[in-house]
């Protein structure tokens, strides 16, 4: 065993940014969507429903996104406790996305922006699966088509149209729009609905989109009930009209930082080993003269140290490196964070 102190030169930080299918099924596009009946049936049921790619009673049955409806009021949803009034369901999820994105709790959601806005009550959540989108949501990979009683529209985010980014509070935010690929393409009112705004927000580092229930009933009459103490069944409103649609097509993204180190062999460097084999035990004398001026041996592992001399990483070779007074060697070892 043989120890070299690495220099700064020694050391690369390196990041790269992949790209990859959102859902589990492998590809862009989710054209397929089901619900689990005992999932709707049991207490989470009130809250949101989860949307899975194949049957749920299925093997290979994995959650791709939960869709769940808020309201400032409480309205669509049963009260906890009928003396109290406007405490439900809807209102707490409500307050949870309040606090999560506006990060104060008397502000309200806005969809739009410049002369085209409007406050919303109410919103629909559909929240990605935290394995699917890993890092954040692909700006420009959006395009979710909604299917009503009044036709279709094709959602997506407006990335390409405005390319810089903006923030809610802390949070990276982008408009729901009518479009394809983050574009609203030739729309005359850029992809919104006019006196209603944009038809939602899309959050990518959160992997949360928010859907305007006033846009998007304004375009395809699917509406959100808003009665009081009562199930408006919402939740099950906006899966028909995703499943009515066909296609939701979204990709993830992440950076993925290496380290890399490189490891020097000089000629002149490493050509001895502590293998007994090389010495008589003995007499502490190397056994063959050869070992002496012409040694050979073969490197297998590097092993990094920190400076209290304790082991913190270990590299193995693909296959023994020959090494000896005529050759040096340089291997780079990569380690992922």
């Amino acid at each position: 065993m043989s120890f070299k102190r690495l220099d700064p030169e020694d050391f690369l930080v390196s990041s790269d940014s992949i790209t990859s299918t959102m859902w589990s099924t492998g590809v862009p596009t989710l054209t397929s969507f089901f619900t689990s009946s005992v999932q709707i049936a049991s207490s989470a049921g009130n809250f949101y429903y989860s949307v899975y790619q194949t049957s749920s009673l299925s093997s290979n049955a994995e959650v791709q996104f939960d869709i769940a409806y808020a309201d400032i009021l409480g309205s669509g949803s049963i009260l906890y406790n009928n003396s109290v009034p406007e405490n439900s369901s809807t209102k707490t999820i409500y307050g949870q996305y309040r606090s999560l994105i506006l990060e104060d709790e008397n502000s309200s959601f806005i969809f739009g922006k410049g002369n085209n806005i409007y406050t919303s009550p109410n919103f629909w959540v559909i929240n990605l699966e935290r394995a699917r989108y890993k890092q954040s949501i692909f700006p420009g990979s959006l395009n979710l088509k909604l299917s009503g009683s009044g036709g279709i529209i094709n959602l997506t985010d407006d990335s390409i149209d405005n390319p810089v980014s903006q923030f809610l509070g802390s949070t990276r935010v982008y408009q729901l729009i009518s479009g394809s690929n983050g574009t609203a393409g030739t729309s005359a009112t850029s992809g919104y609905v006019l006196g209603s705004g944009s038809y939602g927000l899309v959050f990518p580092d959160l992997g949360t989109i928010l859907i305007n229930p006033r846009a998007v009933s304004q375009s395809i009459r699917v509406s959100p009930s808003r009665s009081n103490n009562s199930d408006g069944l919402n939740n099950a409103k906006l899966f028909n009209s995703i499943n009515a649609g066909t296609s939701f097509t979204l990709n993830s993204q992440e950076t993925l930082t290496s380290d890399y180190v490189f490891i020097r062999a000089r000629n002149s460097e490493f050509n001895y080993s502590e293998n007994p084999s090389f010495i008589a035990g003995s007499t502490g004398e190397v056994i063959y003269d050869q070992f002496v001026n012409s040694p050979q041996v073969y490197l297998t592992t590097i092993g990094m140290y920190n400076d209290s001399n304790e082991l913190v990483a270990v590299a193995k070779m693909s296959r023994p490196l020959l090494k000896d007074f005529t050759k040096e060697a340089l291997v780079r070892v990569k380690l992922d964070f």
